[in-house]
């Protein structure tokens, strides 16, 4: 589940999208390094929401620069598991909603590369479920029931989306900016939002990486 890094492969030039919702994760990934980038990145704010999600990445896809694109969905996220911390990062196996889930590419290797882009911090492997409101509370406990291990509102929208306009690799990766011990009321304003924010902007080498996996000839 997840793991097969040849199931999907973008052509050898297809460009990559790089998808987020709010504002503040934009500015962090539009000013992180685009060093090692192997072909054309856009950075998308979809908006926030699955219904937004789903409306801006079909237009982005529409586009014939990124036809064939691999997508990734990133930003910031709830941590479900107890120990969780702010910071801590996200790799989803599979994204869920109530329409299904959606199998992520080669997250072996975008587990191995974080570790290296942002060292120090702990990397959480397994389902990201989405929802169409911020989660607290009680809610948390009953999304961990189901083995979902993260909640956010706009990747598993954004991945279904994705692969509904055409057969491509897909990812989300996510920061935690909030857990059961650590919840949080706005984003920007409080030490786990900014150590999030920081986490955000070291990420992109990461993805790079993935990208260039999935261009590498067959052998």
């Amino acid at each position: 589940m997840g793991d097969d890094p040849v199931a999907v492969r973008p052509p050898e030039t297809a460009a990559m999208l790089v998808a987020c919702a709010l504002g503040i994760e934009h500015v962090a990934l539009r000013t992180g390094s685009r060093a090692g980038a192997s072909a054309p990145v856009t950075v998308l704010r979809t908006g926030m929401g699955p219904s937004a999600a789903e409306r801006a990445t079909a237009r982005a896809l529409g586009d014939a620069a990124l036809r064939g694109a691999a997508v990734i969905a990133t930003g910031f996220c709830a941590g479900l598991a107890p120990g969780m911390h702010p910071g801590d990062l996200v790799v989803a196996q599979e994204t869920r909603d109530p329409h299904g889930s959606t199998p992520c590419v080669n997250t072996e290797l975008l587990v191995k590369e974080l570790v290296k882009a942002v060292p120090g911090r702990s990397v959480h492997t397994g389902p990201l479920t989405g929802s169409d409101h911020v989660v607290r509370g009680h809610e948390r406990g009953d999304l961990l029931a189901t083995g979902a291990i993260a909640v956010d509102m706009e990747s598993a929208a954004t991945l279904r989306t994705a692969v509904g306009t055409g057969e491509r690799p897909v990812a989300a990766v996510r920061v935690v900016v909030d857990a059961p011990e650590h919840e949080l009321v706005r984003i920007g304003t409080v030490r786990g939002g900014l150590s999030a924010f920081r986490v955000l902007r070291a990420v992109l080498p990461a993805f790079f990486e993935w990208h260039r996996s999935l261009l590498l000839p067959r052998r």
